[in-house]
């Protein structure tokens, strides 16, 4: 074995949500594609605020429209067992009926991540390794902390072959699948003047 490949700890899924028992408080656990990541938890304001703004923002719409579509923000799992994969992404939107006591999800159809210096590299490449091969998820959006800036891609047709840059505080971010406006002014409120 390789000194690059001993120095993660990879795992099944099952033996990761066994492990989970034993995790503290202040660490945030995730298994992208079998390989076991441990965070602190805890971030910068302004990524609290962004990630707020929009799960706020998105189930007030679906709440409004009487969508079945509901959001998770930073602590509701998006698990795979054939992926080996226990996401936590920073906003999840989900529509249809969710199983009662359920602490997961494997069928998201939007998946939302606040990029960060820490976590950007995973973001853009683990992590979207994995989200693209779910059947469900429709647009992938990757959402600058700095600058009002977000990064979609979009499954067309059953394929990954959409991909948009939204940019600038007027500028909104539409989200065919769950039939959602998101204005970058509300995303970013608080964080960036208007």
């Amino acid at each position: 074995m390789s000194d690059a490949s001993q120095q993660f700890e990879r795992m099944a899924l099952d033996d990761f949500e066994e492990l989970l028992a034993d995790k503290p408080r202040n660490e945030r656990w995730e298994l992208i594609g079998g390989r076991v990541v441990r965070m602190m938890v805890g971030a910068r304001w302004e990524h609290g605020r962004i990630v707020q703004n929009i799960a706020s923002h998105l189930h007030q719409g679906f709440r409004a429209k009487g969508s079945s579509c509901q959001t998770f923000a930073e602590t509701f799992y998006m698990k795979s067992r054939p992926l080996d994969a226990a996401m936590l992404p920073d906003v999840l939107v989900v529509c249809g009926a969710i199983e009662s006591g359920a602490t997961s999800v494997d069928n998201p159809t939007v998946v939302i991540e606040v990029l960060s210096p820490g976590t950007e590299a995973r973001d853009r490449f683990e992590k979207w390794l994995i989200y693209q091969q779910l059947p469900a998820l429709q647009h992938y959006v990757l959402v600058a902390r700095d600058r009002p800036h977000m990064e979609v891609y979009d499954r067309v047709d059953g394929s990954w072959s959409g991909f948009r840059l939204i940019e600038g505080l007027d500028a909104t971010l539409e989200m065919s699948a769950i039939q959602a406006s998101l204005p970058l002014s509300e995303a970013y409120w608080g964080v960036f003047e208007a």
